[in-house]
C-alpha cells in the first residue's frame, strides 16, 4: 500500500534565510513569520552550511553577494552533496543581469527574485516551490514503494519459476531412473550367467577341435584363440558399464528424492557425491581445458535435518557454477592478466565438510576459476542477475540457493572471491531439530 507524503504547509515548512544585510534579513523573517512559516536565519555562507547540516530546511532563500563565501559557492556546495541537493534554493539579489540569473540556474537554483522585492511575489514563489517539493517527495515515496513491490514480485516470480522447474526436473529424473533401472538389472543379472554359459561352451569347442585335427583350419579362420583370450576383457567391460549405469541411477534417485517431502535427516556426503556423479561428464577433459580435479575432504559429519530436494538443488547450483567459472577462465577467448599462467595451474574443485561445535554443519565448495568482479559481489544473489554471458545464465541459481539456506533452513550462505583466482562458498546448516 502506497502512503502519500505529507504536503508542506506554512505551519510545517522550515525556511532558511541567508543574507548578510541585517535589515533584509529582518524584513524577510518578519514577512514569512507573519505568514505562518517557521524561519531560521544565517548572516553568512559558513553559518548557512552549518544550519543546513544541523537540520535540512524545506527551502532556502539565499543572497548572492556576501563576504568570505558568496551565495554561488554556498549553492555549489549544497548541490554537490547528495543529502542536500534536493533542497530548493531561491536566489535573492539586487543583480538583475541575465548572466547572473543564468549562472544561478546553472548551479541548481529553482528561482531568482530581484531586490527590492514585493511581499506577494516572494510568498507566491515560495509557496509554489514548496508545493513542487511536496509533489517530489510524494513521487519519491511512490517510486520507492514501486521498487519494493517490483523486488517482491521478482523474488516471488523467481521462487515460483524455480520450484516449478525443480519439481518437473525431479519427476523427470525419477521417471528416467525407474525406466533405466529395470532393463539394467536384467542385463547385469544375466551377465554372470552369460559368463558361465560361454565358459562351458568354450570348453566344449576346444575339446571338439582337439579331437578333430581336420578342424584346425576352421579354428584359424574363426580366430577362436583370440576370441577366448579377449572374452574376459569384453565381459569385464560390459560389467563395468552396467555398474556405472547402476551408480548413475542411484545418483539420480538420491538427487530427485522422489516421494520424499519436508524435513528429514540426510547424509550430506551422499547428496554431494550423487550430485558429482551427475556432473561427471562436465568434469571430464574438454578441448579447451584438462579434466577438473575434485578434492573431497569430508569431516566427521552427522546427519543433518533438512529438505533433501532443496539442499540437493543448492549443491547442484554451486557445483555447476564452479564448473562454469573454470570453463570461462580456461576458454580460449578469455583474456587474463599476465600474472595468471594457466599452464602452471590445473582446474580444481574443492569440497570440505566439518562440524562446527554441536550447533552447525559446514560445507565449503571452492574452485580456481574466473572469480567474481568486486563491483558485482553485492548483486550475485539478486533474482535474475547473472555474471555469465547473455544466454548462459538465468540468474536464479544463487538467488534461490541463498533463500533455501537462509529462509528454509535458518542457515547462512557466504562467499569470498578473487578475480582470476577463484571463489569459495560456505554453507552453514544448523544441526538442531528444525520445524518442518
Amino acid at each position: 500500500m502506497i502512503v502519500a507524503a505529507t504536503p508542506v504547509t506554512p505551519e510545517s515548512a522550515d525556511i532558511l534565510i541567508v543574507d548578510d544585510t541585517i535589515n533584509n534579513l529582518k524584513l524577510l523573517s518578519d514577512m514569512l513569520t507573519s505568514s505562518g512559516f517557521r524561519v531560521r536565519k544565517a548572516t553568512n555562507g559558513v553559518m548557512a552550511l552549518t544550519a543546513v547540516t544541523t537540520k535540512h530546511p524545506d527551502l532556502i532563500l539565499l543572497d548572492i553577494k556576501m563576504p568570505q563565501m558568496d551565495g554561488y559557492e554556498v549553492c555549489r556546495r549544497l548541490q554537490g552533496d547528495d543529502t542536500t541537493q534536493s533542497i530548493p534554493i531561491i536566489f535573492l539579489s539586487a543583480l538583475d543581469d541575465a548572466f547572473d540569473k543564468v549562472k544561478a540556474f546553472d548551479l541548481g537554483a529553482v528561482d531568482y527574485v530581484t531586490k527590492p522585492f514585493q511581499k506577494a511575489e516572494v510568498l507566491k514563489r515560495i509557496q509554489h516551490q514548496l508545493e513542487l517539493r511536496s509533489l517530489n517527495c510524494r513521487l519519491d515515496h511512490q517510486n520507492k514503494a514501486l521498487e519494493e513491490a517490483l523486488k517482491y514480485l521478482k523474488e516471488n516470480q523467481a521462487e515460483i519459476v524455480q520450484k516449478a522447474k525443480i519439481h518437473s526436473l525431479n519427476q523427470l529424473i525419477a521417471g528416467i531412473a525407474h525406466e533405466i533401472n529395470n532393463p539394467v538389472n536384467f542385463i547385469a543379472g544375466n551377465l554372470v550367467h552369460l559368463q558361465g554359459y560361454f565358459g562351458d561352451l568354450a570348453n566344449v569347442i576346444q575339446d571338439h577341435y582337439q579331437q578333430n585335427p581336420d578342424l584346425a583350419a576352421v579354428n584359424t579362420e574363426s580366430e577362436l584363440d583370440f576370441i577366448l583370450e579377449d572374452w574376459p576383457r569384453l565381459f569385464q567391460s560390459m560389467t563395468s558399464g552396467a555398474n556405472r549405469i547402476h551408480e548413475i541411477v542411484r545418483a539420480l534417485k538420491t538427487f530427485a528424492h522422489h516421494g520424499e517431502t519436508g524435513m528429514k535427516p540426510i547424509d550430506l556426503h551422499q547428496t554431494l557425491d550423487s550430485t558429482l556423479a551427475l556432473l561427471q561428464s562436465r568434469l571430464q577433459a574438454q578441448a579447451h581445458r584438462p579434466e577438473i580435479k575434485v578434492t573431497r575432504d569430508y569431516g566427521n559429519l552427522s546427519e543433518v535435518r533438512c529438505d533433501a530436494k532443496l539442499i540437493g538443488q543448492v549443491f547442484w547450483s554451486l557445483l555447476s557454477n564452479a564448473i562454469d567459472a573454470i570453463d570461462r577462465l580456461w576458454h580460449p577467448s578469455q583474456t587474463s592478466p599476465e600474472t595468471v599462467d594457466l599452464t602452471q595451474r590445473s582446474p580444481e574443485i574443492t569440497i570440505k565438510t566439518k562440524s562446527s561445535g554441536s550447533e552447525w554443519a559446514e560445507v565449503l565448495i571452492g574452485d580456481n576459476g574466473i572469480g567474481i568482479a568486486e563491483a558485482l559481489k553485492n548483486r550475485i544473489c539478486d533474482p535474475f542477475f547473472s555474471t555469465k554471458p547473455v544466454g548462459d545464465g538465468h540468474g536464479l541459481g544463487l538467488s534461490m540457493s541463498y533463500q533455501i539456506i537462509t529462509e528454509n533452513h535458518q542457515g547462512t550462505l557466504s562467499f569470498e572471491s578473487i578475480p582470476f583466482q577463484g571463489s569459495q562458498f560456505w554453507i552453514k546448516l544448523p544441526l538442531g531439530v528444525l520445524n518442518p
